[in-house]
């Protein structure tokens, strides 16, 4: 198909960390994914052939996987109107000149977004990483098809809802955390069903879920749907880079970083994603979060 996407880019969201199981960028420039689709595990390969975007699919999702690839790849976004939004705002509109290529995806697979999110909810990014390998790694199946041979496709929901509690806690998984998870995936078929929703009602219905908040929805939603307006409210850092990038401000809370992203409705997550891209980083003045283990817990 002919697509103008800046692919790493914009697939580099669904990417859960560098050592993520379900995601592999190969060196002839591929890009692989193995999903758990509603037809059955798939593994699928997008690349780009000159102005063209070649995209192959193995296993009983493929066909879905196939069908539902220019949104997964973000073929479908549309950017419209953002442009004029951002036009007397130099910092934003330079970022956005500079990745104009950038196109939000659409997954359309809610649980495959989901339990990452849950996974790195009040911790570091690294031991949500972790969680989510070693998980996969242990409890995924092998990617169909010519697929890297470490690709693997994520568990099933009845597979999550066995993980015994001892073996979350090995995986550094408190117990709040992976109730969270046992109660999202008691729920998987409904969950999925929510791909067809808007990703303004997609995050509405999330939040009804014990242990899932705006922060965890819209995650999810900025995955699952490509949801333009989804903002991670509640982020440790989000608000202050928002805040220093676009003010100076040192200190900007989520009320603030609304006030500020208020004038890029309905992009206001697409204006942070362009921040976080492009934005100065303010400099830190707190050491890094302690990883906390808590198997010793």
């Amino acid at each position: 198909m002919l697509c103008d996407v800046d692919l790493p880019l914009s697939l580099g969201v669904l990417r859960r960390g560098p050592g993520d199981p379900t995601y592999r960028a190969t060196a002839d420039g591929a890009i692989w994914r193995a999903c758990l689709t509603p037809q059955g595990p798939a593994s699928v390969r997008v690349r780009r052939l000159g102005e063209r975007v070649e995209l192959a699919a193995w296993g009983g999702g493929a066909d879905w996987l196939v069908a539902n690839g220019p949104a997964m790849i973000g073929a479908r976004d549309d950017p419209g109107g953002f442009a004029q939004l951002v036009a007397g705002h130099p910092l934003l509109a330079e970022a956005h000149r500079r990745h104009a290529r950038l196109r939000l995806v659409r997954t359309g697979l809610v649980v495959q977004s989901l339990i990452p999110a849950i996974l790195e909810q009040r911790v570091t990014t690294i031991e949500a990483f972790r969680a989510w390998r070693r998980i996969v790694e242990h409890h995924g199946t092998p990617a169909p098809g010519p697929a890297p041979q470490e690709l693997r496709v994520p568990p099933a929901p009845e597979v999550w809802a066995l993980i015994p509690s001892w073996e979350w806690h090995r995986h550094g998984v408190d117990g709040k955390r992976s109730s969270t998870v046992m109660r999202a995936v008691r729920v998987a078929g409904g969950l999925e069903r929510i791909g067809a929703l808007t990703g303004e009602e997609a995050v509405q219905r999330l939040c009804t879920i014990p242990g899932i908040g705006i922060w965890t929805a819209a995650e999810t939603a900025q995955r699952s749907h490509g949801h333009a307006d989804a903002l991670s409210v509640g982020d440790l850092h989000l608000s202050k880079h928002i805040g220093y990038a676009l003010t100076g401000e040192r200190d900007a809370d989520d009320a603030r970083m609304l006030e500020l992203l208020e004038p890029f409705r309905p992009h206001r997550y697409r204006a942070a994603r362009l921040i976080l891209l492009t934005g100065p980083g303010q400099p830190r003045r707190t050491p890094r979060a302690r990883i906390q283990d808590h198997r010793r817990h």
